[in-house]
């Protein structure tokens, strides 16, 4: 994510510096950002999306539909086999 988002901000050619002022965070914090420092806070994450117009990829970090673990898990929980249910005598018409 950290090369992603160092990449999005050398396309539009805003140096580190002045990202970083926009962030209000240090040029040292977006480097260690951009490198995928994991000491680095959600925050900071957020205030790069948000300075690059780009916050609304945060809400994909955690989407379900990207979640590939959770998909797995529960296709693994699903039954071998499914069957009707036994009928009800009182449900015949």
């Amino acid at each position: 994510m950290g090369r992603d988002l160092a990449t999005a901000r050398r396309r539009r050619r805003i140096p580190q510096k002045l990202l970083a002022e926009r962030m209000l965070v240090s040029p040292d914090t977006l480097q260690r950002l951009e490198k995928g420092d994991p000491k680095v806070g959600l925050h900071v994450l957020a205030g790069a999306l948000w300075a690059m117009g780009m916050l609304d990829r945060l809400a994909d970090i955690a989407a379900p539909t990207s979640d590939v673990v959770g998909a797995t898990e529960e296709l693994a929980r699903l039954p071998k086999r499914t069957r009707l249910p036994p009928e009800d005598p009182d449900l015949d018409f």
